[in-house]
């Protein structure tokens, strides 16, 4: 009879069971890991797997409709206890698997699915002097696993072998322990750990708890670190950091390219292009063909993220806050990211990417039938067409943008608009760099112009500004006035041929006194369909990183120190708009003095 767990990933690959790319993975790599397990020195033992799933008979459910009652773990829980506890090392016999990253949307039982094995592993492991730590970035969360693993011993059998305190429980005959363990606890030095059961990681600010847990488990013959969470908006953070390690290990196992034969990685989430850059946003479905990342609006995709759909995720629920997330856009992030586990590049939302899709009405950049940006072709398509500018310089070192905002002669409040990106060559090869893919394939496909070095060379970025200035019909342009911004304008100004007398380049401001008014009209025209930002993919990442900050008189900025991504072209077009509107023929709304 085959076994659940190798059943389970034999349906989500036939598609049985419908699952996200990086739960296929998982599954691909447990069914290769069976087919090869004599060459990488590997053997799954079952029935190590079914003595951990009858010990989960023995630890009730202790509250809501199922209290009382033995758990029955669910065939994705059974797959993932199959691979925490099946997979042995032939010449040791010890656990394969020492580091555990486990990520699942909200109310898909995770405290109920991890709480039994801190258990097991401090009964009945066969491991003297086990000391169990369930694990958090404060102790109210860190009792979150070490409580419910207490109601389960006080209301079932274990009660006979286990005793409970307040903040531990121990088994006096192989001297075992269970304690919860905050980060804020002065002692987390000098503990000699069997296993570490780490909640919500997505919150842990700092890595140094998990350093500790880890460091703590030298002397120990078959140690776990278990990281079970759901997705976070802080990609600075020691979860998104092994979060993007289980995707290269989920991406390498096959060809070998990046290996851990240590660490087990399985993601519950949608199938998003952030993730797979090949997949259409539904917008470039529609013009372009292939294959549609999920919609989260769609309720046939949500058992991606919520394989407990139906069981202790309640649909009536998730539609609820669906509703909710489509109406306020302030919402939609939480509704990502703790119903979809979808990482976002901030807590709350701005634009509405959906909305943002919608306003692409046409292709504004020459394509080459190699699928490449023509920039010479490109910017012959806006011959003689008027327009304002917006530039956002970088830090020197990352994005410098300029973007060009073009307006309709029958319509002036519709645009197109064309930026134009700029980053040196060492940035898009840095290992720091957490979206140096995206840099790379950017760069291939034309969007992104790479200068030599380490530092963009704005004498180039002003070369290029000065040649589409001989092609458009160039109105008033604004600079970000930081980074070398006033004596960029001056250079600027110079390259143009300008005096004092005709200047048209000028600095500007973000405060929210200033740029809030913009902030609103560029809100007012995307309602509107008004701006066609014709694709652009890196302009797209930047609407899709920026943070919003909200002053007391309700005044918006868009805020780059919540921002996780870059949003420097979002900058550029906002101070390209506000240059557009104070350009012929007046703008309709009044406006604060320059920005």
């Amino acid at each position: 009879m085959t076994h659940p767990s190798i059943k389970y990933a034999e349906d989500v690959l036939s598609g049985d069971i419908l699952a996200c790319r990086w739960t296929k993975l998982a599954g691909e790599r447990f069914l290769y890991d069976l087919e090869h397990k004599d060459k990488l020195g590997i053997d799954f033992d079952e029935e190590e797997v079914d003595r951990v799933l009858r010990f989960y008979a023995l630890c009730p459910h202790f509250k809501g409709e199922w209290a009382g009652t033995p758990i029955i773990l669910e065939p994705w829980q059974i797959f993932i206890i199959a691979n925490i506890f099946g997979w042995k090392w032939k010449d040791s016999g010890y656990r394969r698997f020492k580091v555990i990253y486990n990520t699942v949307a909200r109310k898909n039982g995770k405290t109920t699915m991890i709480a039994p094995p801190g258990l097991y592993l401090m009964m009945a492991d066969g491991e003297p002097g086990a000391e169990i730590y369930s694990a958090a970035v404060d102790r109210d969360q860190a009792r979150e696993i070490f409580d419910a693993a207490k109601a389960m011993v006080e209301m079932g059998e274990l009660s006979r072998a286990i005793k409970t305190f307040s903040r531990n429980m121990c088994v006096e005959s192989t001297r075992s322990k269970f304690e919860p363990l905050s980060a804020d606890e002065k002692k987390q030095h000098g503990k000699n750990i069997h296993a570490a059961l780490c909640d919500e990681l997505h919150v842990w600010p700092k890595a140094s708890l998990w350093s500790v847990l880890r460091t703590g488990m030298g002397s120990r013959r078959q140690p776990i670190q278990w990281a079970i969470t759901t997705a976070g908006s802080d990609q600075n953070t020691i979860c998104y950091e092994i979060h993007d390690y289980a995707q290269r290990v989920l991406k390498g196992f096959k060809d070998r390219s990046f290996v851990d034969d240590t660490f087990f990685g399985i993601i519950y989430c949608l199938d998003r292009k952030q993730d797979w850059p090949k997949l259409r946003t539904e917008e470039e479905f529609k013009k372009e063909g292939g294959v549609k990342e999920d919609d989260w609006r769609d309720p046939k995709v949500w058992i991606k993220a919520n394989p407990n759909l139906g069981i202790s995720v309640k649909l009536k629920d998730l539609e609820d806050e669906a509703r909710t997330a489509m109406q306020m856009s302030t919402s939609q992030n939480a509704f990502l990211r703790l119903r979809m586990n979808i990482w976002t590049q901030q807590v709350t939302r701005w634009i509405d990417l959906q909305m943002w899709d919608e306003n692409f009405t046409k292709i504004g950049h020459v394509i080459t039938a190699n699928n490449k940006v023509d920039w010479e072709k490109t910017r012959e398509k806006y011959r003689k067409r008027f327009c304002a500018g917006g530039i956002d310089l970088s830090s020197v070192d990352d994005f410098t943008c300029v973007v060009y905002l073009f307006p309709y002669d029958d319509d002036r409040e519709k645009v197109d608009v064309l930026m134009r990106t700029w980053c040196p060559e060492d940035k898009i090869w840095d290992t720091k760099n957490k979206y140096k893919e995206q840099y790379q394939a950017w760069a291939r496909e034309g969007w992104l112009h790479v200068t030599e070095g380490n530092a963009v060379d704005y004498d180039h970025v002003r070369k290029e500004i000065v040649e589409d200035s001989k092609v458009f019909n160039m109105g008033l342009i604004g600079v970000d006035r930081q980074f070398q911004g006033i004596g960029f304008t001056m250079d600027l100004e110079k390259d143009l041929g300008h005096t004092e007398s005709n200047l048209i380049v000028m600095t500007c401001t973000n405060h929210p006194t200033k740029i809030g008014p913009i902030c609103q009209e560029f809100e007012r025209r995307l309602l509107k369909r008004k701006i066609n930002h014709g694709g652009n993919p890196i302009l797209r990442f930047m609407i899709d990183s920026v943070a919003i900050r909200i002053d007391a008189d309700g005044n918006k900025k868009p805020d780059k120190d919540k921002s996780q991504g870059k949003i420097d072209g979002v900058m550029g077009m906002l101070y390209a708009l506000d240059r557009l509107m104070r350009s012929k023929p007046k703008p309709k709304i009044k406006l604060p003095m320059s920005i």
